[in-house]
């Protein structure tokens, strides 16, 4: 069943480059060794982490066909495939090659801001299109508009809707969600630091930043909350609660991306507009290390 596929810790791999700018593919297999031995419950190729719009589709389909080859089968795969011109994402779907993947995350359309109904038609025309289940992403800091409760409450309802990834910060509009959604939809934190109180109303997991740099106790952390031991998964969130800002104030994922580069897993690039860690933030972020 796709919900037990996809319940606990997905981490949202960044994408390693190297100091050309070329994607280190090298790297990318040590980070994918680094996050399936932290015991991450499945992957997200190809998501917002991933500097998914300064790849080229050349780019895409290498990295794609690198993380089902490395992996084989070991963990769940989730694809991002979305954007704000609907008809394209059709086309991606079309396009991708989608064997062995268990579902997409589909971003709601970004800076041309649509009304909610047009939020509903987009992705009723994703969902009816997609040859694989459909998880929606809410983000409403990045894309400029909020998919409402009720929104994806309707979008619910159809059976190719199985999840959602919430990163609203809204816990009033999450817990809305997870009170009056339909049986075996899932609702997925897409905050970090907002998972362990999500999941004493009914969220079964993350898609996750910080565990790119941290996927053995950011993964137990989750594990403890789906257990409702929040006592002991808060001790561990405590932990990420000085860094989780620093990941993000310069841009995601300049901040993760300075961790791994500490830990020895890849380097710290990323491509324009996104810049390089400053000093400053690095030593902050090396300082709480």
């Amino acid at each position: 069943m796709i919900r037990e596929k996809l319940r606990g810790t997905g981490v949202a791999l960044v994408t390693p480059f190297k100091e050309d700018l070329s994607v280190d593919y090298d790297a990318l297999k040590k980070l994918l060794d680094f996050v399936l031995d932290g015991g991450v419950n499945y992957l997200v190729i190809n998501g917002t982490t991933a500097e998914s719009v300064t790849t080229t589709t050349e780019e895409k389909a290498e990295i794609l066909r690198l993380v089902k080859q490395y992996v084989n089968g070991r963990v769940p795969l989730v694809y991002g495939i979305g954007g704000n011109n609907t008809q394209h994402v059709l086309e991606l779907l079309q396009t991708t090659d989608l064997d062995g993947i268990t579902a997409i995350l589909s971003v709601s359309p970004y800076y041309n801001k649509p009304s909610q109904q047009g939020i509903y038609q987009h992705y009723l025309q994703v969902a009816n299109a997609s040859p694989v289940p459909v998880i929606l992403y809410n983000v409403p800091g990045r894309t400029g508009s909020n998919v409402t409760a009720e929104t994806t409450l309707r979008l619910a309802l159809h059976d190719n809707i199985i999840g959602v990834k919430e990163a609203s910060g809204n816990i009033e509009q999450c817990m809305a969600i997870a009170k009056h959604k339909p049986e075996g939809f899932m609702l997925i934190s897409g905050d970090d630091l907002l998972t362990v109180p999500m999941a004493a109303f009914g969220a079964e997991g993350v898609i996750s930043v910080l565990a790119n740099a941290f996927p053995d106790k950011f993964s137990k952390m989750i594990e403890l909350s789906l257990n409702y031991q929040f006592k002991e998964a808060t001790a561990l969130l405590n932990d990420f609660v000085d860094i989780n800002p620093l990941m993000y104030e310069e841009g995601n994922p300049v901040g993760v991306k300075a961790v791994l580069e500490r830990f020895g897993v890849c380097s710290p690039f990323v491509r324009l507009p996104l810049v390089e860690a400053s000093a400053g933030l690095k030593d902050r972020v090396y300082k709480l290390l």
